[in-house]
C-alpha cells in the first residue's frame, strides 16, 4: 500500500511538472534583419550643394565593412528579442540618465540583459535602414549579452544607482579592447587584436559592459586635410542625427557623440587631442568632458600626441558624465603623466550652483544669439558675468607637436600595445600601405601623414615649442582668470579647444540650444588644470536652469 501511494505521488508530481512546462510561453523566432547596400549617388550629390566644403562627400558607407557583420555575432540573441519587447522597454531607457535606468532595474522593470539587448536591437534597427543609418558603430562585443546575464545574478540591492554597473558603454575605436579589434578606422589596423587599454579595464573593474566600438574620424582626424569629419575607411561616413547628410558630426570622436545622441548606448568614451571630444559633443547636443592631461590614462590608446592626448566621457547629461568619469579615473604607472585622483565627482555636483560664480564672457562671441542667451540665463541664476576681450593669439608650432609626437608615439604603441597581425610599424609604412589602393584606403588623401614624415624638427626644438605654447595658451586664459578672479571662461563648441589643449586645461561642453536650421551648439566651460570638479558643478547648474537638450526627432522610436 505504501509503495502504491508513493507511486501515485510520483505520477502526480511528474504530470504536474509536465503541465507546468507546457504552460511556459514559447518565444517566437524573429524575422532576420539584413542591411543591403544601395546606390549612394543621390545622397552624395546632395552634399555637393552644402556650404560646408568638408560636407562634400565622396561616399557614405564603408567599402570594406559589411554592416551585417556588426551584429552577426549577436544574431542568436536577437532572434528571440521582438519589436514588442523593444517598445515595452523604451519608457525605461530612452533619454533616461544612469540613476533612473539603475532604479528601474532595481525595481524589476527590466534587467541588464534587457538593457543590453535593447541597445543592440536599436543599433541594428537604425543602422540597417539606409534612410536613417548613422554609421556610428564599427563593431559590437560578441560576449556582451552573456556578460549582462552574469551581472543579473548579483543582488540588485547592492548596486549603487550612481555607478556604471551593468551599463552598456561604447568606446571610440582607438581604445584597445580584447574582444574586438582596435582599428582607429584604418584598414591598416583592421586586424589589430589587442589586450584591453587601461581605461577599458577600469570600466570592467566597475562591472560596466563594453557594448562595442564607435566609429571615428580615421586616425583621430590626423590623416587627411580638409576632409569630412567622421569619415573612416572601416566605418564609413558618420552622420549627424540632427541633420543627416546636412550637419557635420564634429570630430574625431564622431561615432561616440552620434551614438550617445541617438541613444545607441548609455554613454560613450571619446578621445581628444584638440577639440575631438568638444566638437562632436557640441555638434550632437551631448555633454563632453576633456579632462586635464594625465587625469585619465592613455595606455593602450592609438595615439596622436603623448603631449596632448586624453580620453574623456561623452554622455546625455552631467550626472552621467560624472558617473562615467568616476569609473575611468585611476593612476597608471605606464603613463608618465598619469596622476592619482581621489575626487568623487558625483558628490561634487551635488553642490552645484551658479550663484556668485564668476564667468569670463568673450565679448566677440556675444554676437552669437545662443551664446548671448546662455550667459544671460547664467546671470539670471545669480552668476556674475565679466566681459573679456581676447586677442587672436597665434600658436606657432602647434602642428609640429602633433607631427613629431605621432612620428614617435605610433611606433611605440604598435610595439607595446598593438596586435601581432598588424604589418605596419611606422607612419612611412602606413603611407606605403595606403598607396597600394588609394580609392579604398584613403579616398580623401593622406596629406597630414605626408606632412609628418617631412617634418624634420629635432627633439630639442620640439621641447622649446611645447614650453612656449603652454606658456602662451595659459597666459591667454590666465590674464583674465587672475585679473577678474574667474571660475571659468565661457566659449562655444570647440572654438578655444586649441588653447585649452596646449595649456593642458580641462574643458566641458553642455548643450545650449539649436540654430534656426536645427544645428546643435554647446556652451563650453574652460578652467585651470585639475578643476574638473568645478567644471562639472558649473555645467550641472547651467544644465538645470537651461534644460536645452532635445533628442533628435527622427531617432525617438
Amino acid at each position: 500500500m505504501k509503495k502504491i501511494l508513493c507511486l501515485l505521488i510520483f505520477i502526480l508530481i511528474t504530470v504536474s511538472c509536465k503541465q507546468e512546462k507546457k504552460e511556459e510561453p514559447q518565444l517566437e523566432k524573429q524575422p532576420k534583419v539584413v542591411w543591403e547596400p544601395y546606390d549612394e549617388a543621390q545622397d552624395i550629390a546632395a552634399t555637393q550643394n552644402l556650404e560646408q566644403d568638408r560636407m562634400h562627400l565622396k561616399l557614405v558607407n564603408s567599402k570594406v565593412l559589411d554592416k551585417n557583420n556588426i551584429w552577426k555575432p549577436l544574431e542568436n540573441e536577437l532572434n528571440y528579442f521582438s519589436a514588442d519587447q523593444y517598445n515595452a522597454l523604451k519608457p525605461y531607457i530612452l533619454n533616461q540618465n544612469i540613476p533612473v535606468i539603475q532604479k528601474n532595474i532595481k525595481e524589476g522593470k527590466l534587467t541588464y540583459e534587457d538593457l543590453t539587448l535593447f541597445y543592440i536591437y536599436r543599433i541594428r534597427k537604425y543602422e540597417s535602414d539606409n534612410a536613417n543609418a548613422l554609421n556610428s558603430v564599427i563593431s559590437l562585443n560578441p560576449k556582451v549579452v552573456e556578460q549582462a546575464r552574469a551581472l543579473d545574478k548579483i543582488d540588485k540591492k547592492q548596486i549603487d544607482i550612481n555607478s556604471v554597473f551593468g551599463m552598456p558603454i561604447l568606446l571610440k575605436d582607438n581604445i584597445n579592447t580584447e574582444d574586438m579589434p582596435t582599428t582607429a578606422g584604418a584598414i591598416a589596423l583592421e586586424n589589430n587584436k589587442t589586450a584591453n587599454a587601461f581605461i577599458t579595464n577600469k570600466l570592467l573593474e566597475k562591472n560596466a559592459l563594453i557594448l562595442g566600438k564607435a566609429n571615428l574620424s580615421e586616425w583621430a582626424y590626423f590623416l587627411c586635410s580638409g576632409c569630412p569629419v567622421g569619415y573612416s575607411a572601416i566605418g564609413g561616413q558618420t552622420l549627424n542625427p540632427y541633420g543627416r547628410l546636412i550637419f557635420e558630426t564634429g570630430g574625431s570622436s564622431s561615432g561616440s557623440g552620434v551614438a550617445v545622441a541617438a541613444d545607441f548606448c548609455v554613454a560613450a568614451v571619446g578621445t581628444e587631442t584638440s577639440g575631438s571630444i568638444l566638437s562632436p559633443s557640441s555638434q550632437n547636443s551631448v555633454v563632453g568632458l576633456k579632462p586635464t592631461i594625465g587625469v585619465l590614462s592613455r595606455t593602450g590608446i592609438v595615439p596622436i600626441s603623448s603631449t596632448l592626448d586624453t580620453p574623456g566621457p561623452m554622455t546625455k547629461s552631467i550626472i552621467d558624465n560624472a558617473i562615467l568619469f568616476n569609473a575611468l579615473i585611476g593612476k597608471d604607472n605606464n603613463d608618465n603623466v598619469s596622476v592619482e585622483t581621489k575626487v568623487d565627482f558625483v558628490q561634487t555636483i551635488k553642490e552645484a550652483s551658479l550663484k556668485d560664480k564668476r564667468f569670463g564672457v568673450i565679448k566677440e562671441l556675444l554676437e552669437d544669439s545662443l551664446y548671448s542667451k546662455a550667459v544671460r540665463e547664467i546671470e539670471t541664476a545669480g552668476g556674475i558675468l565679466v566681459e573679456v576681450t581676447t586677442e587672436e593669439t597665434p600658436l606657432p608650432g602647434f602642428l609640429t607637436i602633433l607631427n613629431i609626437d605621432m612620428k614617435n608615439d605610433l611606433p611605440n604603441y604598435l610595439k607595446s600595445y598593438g596586435g601581432q597581425e598588424v604589418t605596419i610599424q611606422t607612419i612611412d609604412d602606413a603611407i606605403t600601405f595606403n598607396n597600394e589602393d588609394t580609392l579604398i584606403r584613403v579616398p580623401y588623401g593622406q596629406q597630414l601623414f605626408e606632412g609628418i614624415v617631412n617634418d624634420s624638427t629635432s627633439n630639442a626644438e620640439l621641447e622649446d615649442i611645447k614650453n612656449t605654447l603652454e606658456k602662451t595658451a595659459r597666459n591667454y586664459f590666465d590674464t583674465h582668470i587672475t585679473k577678474h578672479k574667474l571660475d571659468a571662461v565661457l566659449s562655444i563648441n570647440n572654438y578655444h579647444a586649441g588653447y585649452a589643449a596646449v595649456a593642458k586645461y580641462p574643458a566641458l561642453t553642455v548643450p545650449m540650444g539649436y540654430t534656426e536650421k536645427g544645428e546643435p551648439k554647446g556652451l563650453t566651460f574652460i578652467a585651470p588644470s585639475y578643476e574638473e570638479g568645478k567644471l562639472l558643478q558649473l555645467g550641472s547648474a547651467y544644465e538645470v536652469v537651461s534644460q536645452k537638450r532635445v533628442p533628435p526627432k527622427n531617432y525617438s522610436k
